[in-house]
């Protein structure tokens, strides 16, 4: 397949927060529905957190097709600087970096298609490969702006909340309700979660490298 597409793209914004804070929210990836305009929850993995080689889930919702999730593993964790995460372990790049500038934080979000990621497109989609690589990297160009200005809204508003990482509280506890609210994730069975939230059933997309 000869790819003519943009295999990576980058935006930035700057925002009146300190690189911490930013780094804060990024990477408690339960928060990323606040910004994402296609990741609606994630939650990770039982005792994982933001760290390298942490996995987790998102579920994705998006007009015209139906709910699905992805699992992500986190590739870079420096507080303050950097937080990037790779779906499918190897196919799409997604990352985040953090400078102090004046004024605040430039913060970078960044798409990158890996190879592996464009061999599985080959694989899944055969000659129609090329143009599903296109969709991604529009889906990248249009959605990483609309997330980078939700972020802004959010953080400039003050609304940092609990990051919450680590091992499961017992249930009922205080940290289990709010991931519940959260994410939706609890600890119930899928398709109780599901049912829970009035929630449509979702399938697993391993080797799709959509926005989160």
């Amino acid at each position: 397949m000869t790819v003519e597409t943009p295999l990576t793209h980058a935006d930035s914004i700057v925002i009146a927060r300190s690189p911490a804070d930013l780094y804060d929210m990024i990477s408690d990836v339960t928060r990323m529905g606040e910004w994402s305009p296609v990741c609606k929850a994630c939650w990770w993995d039982d005792g994982a957190g933001p760290a390298v080689g942490a996995w987790f889930t998102g579920r994705n919702e998006l007009a015209g097709r139906d709910p699905w999730e992805t699992r992500s593993k986190v590739v870079a964790a420096s507080p303050g600087e950097e937080f990037a995460f790779m779906v499918g372990g190897t196919l799409a790049r997604w990352g985040y970096t953090f400078t102090q500038v004046e004024g605040g934080t430039r913060v970078t979000e960044s798409w990158e298609m890996r190879p592996a990621g464009i061999e599985r497109f080959e694989e899944r989609y055969g000659p129609d490969a090329a143009a599903q690589v296109h969709n991604r990297f529009e889906a990248a160009r249009t959605g990483i702006p609309v997330t980078l200005a939700a972020l802004k809204r959010v953080a400039e508003a003050g609304s940092l909340s609990l990051v919450t990482v680590g091992p499961r509280p017992r249930v009922g506890g205080r940290r289990d309700r709010y991931q519940r609210d959260r994410t939706g994730r609890g600890d119930s069975p899928r398709r109780g979660r599901q049912a829970e939230r009035g929630l449509p059933p979702v399938h697993r997309e391993l080797s799709d490298a959509s926005p989160r």
